[in-house]
């Protein structure tokens, strides 16, 4: 790419020079080069889009590197440990917890701390790294409880199928009652 603008950028009688044109495409290729590493370099400066900078996160912010854990789910610690403040209150926690579950959360105060997920149905996948940011940032006299979302047997019972139409979509258990069984 940089070579072709480099050779012509020169004059007509240099452009067809063999040494030139070896210069020119060893200045291109670097030049090349550097535009990739310098995307990839601003990438990583932007958390949605970062991969090999997440660990220098993670230290900073004194995370244990888990590296069997998602891209997502890193991330998703990192922005929540950057949004934990000195001082703790309703607001604080579900701007930490929103940042977990990508929906909606309710906070309240009331005997204790209940985090209640509003609009996803059944458990969140990194809800033990949920507990632990959210413990933290808890004073400790303070219990907190966690409220899921899941598929009733009466919102099934509307959907019209028998117990043997719904055995035989192969779905467990577990993907039904997290909202997998949708008609």
């Amino acid at each position: 790419m940089y070579k072709d603008t480099l050779t012509k950028n020169l004059h007509k009688l240099v452009r067809t020079d063999s040494l030139t044109n070896e210069i020119n495409g060893s200045i291109g290729l670097t030049m090349d080069n550097f535009d990739e590493r310098m995307d990839d370099f601003s990438a990583q400066l932007d958390i949605d889009t970062a991969t090999w900078a997440l660990p220098v996160y993670e230290n900073e912010l004194g995370i244990v590197t888990d590296v069997i854990k998602s891209l997502t789910e890193r991330r998703e610690q990192i922005v929540s440990m950057w949004r934990v403040t000195g001082k703790t209150g309703a607001a604080e926690i579900k701007l930490v917890a929103n940042s977990y579950t990508h929906g909606d959360v309710d906070v309240y105060l009331d005997n204790g701390v209940t985090v209640e997920f509003t609009n996803m149905y059944g458990v969140p996948s990194n809800i033990d790294d949920l507990k632990k940011v959210v413990r933290a940032m808890t004073p400790a006299h303070l219990r907190v409880n966690y409220v899921f979302k899941y598929y009733t047997y009466a919102e099934m019972k509307t959907t019209g199928l028998t117990y043997e139409q719904i055995a035989q979509t192969g779905l467990t258990y577990e993907q039904i009652t997290n909202r997998g069984l949708i008609t």
